[in-house]
């Protein structure tokens, strides 16, 4: 929901994704399949602790900090040294580079493979130890 508000409002101030439709259906496919491969942390997470809000909690000190140390909101160019080099293998930063080259119609096949091949890799580490502990609880 968040990522078409998003898109909807990127669109009425006037962003025209060079990419067009087949590069917002790309980017957002391969968003939902990173976002479906994480699901399965938050679920082991999830049932380990009591509450919803305490897996928001644990979800934020995760993304928080992979989210602002990556190429979101600023380009890995004008980061001191030190900071481009973990900012060049954070998954969030392939992840959102992916995204960004089938929007714009540059896309890159090493980010979009390396996306996808983690996302399988998530999925098939963490699913069925969560498909496990979802078993014995009930």
């Amino acid at each position: 929901m968040a990522s078409t508000v998003v898109l909807v409002v990127g669109l009425i101030i006037g962003y025209r994704p060079p990419g067009g439709v087949l590069g917002v259906i790309g980017a957002v496919a391969l968003l939902l399949a990173f976002c479906f491969s994480l699901s399965w942390l938050w679920l082991i997470l999830g049932l380990k602790v009591r509450t919803p809000n305490a897996v928001m909690g644990m979800a934020m000190m995760i993304l928080f900090p992979l989210t602002f140390v990556s190429s979101v909101f600023a380009p890995p160019e004008t980061m001191p040294g030190w900071l481009q080099a973990f900012v060049d293998i954070n998954p969030v930063t392939l992840l959102v580079e992916a995204a960004r080259g089938l929007l714009n119609d540059t896309p890159d096949s090493g980010d979009i493979l390396f996306v996808l091949g983690a996302s399988v890799a998530l999925t098939l580490v963490f699913s069925p130890i969560a498909l496990r502990m979802y078993n014995r609880k009930t």
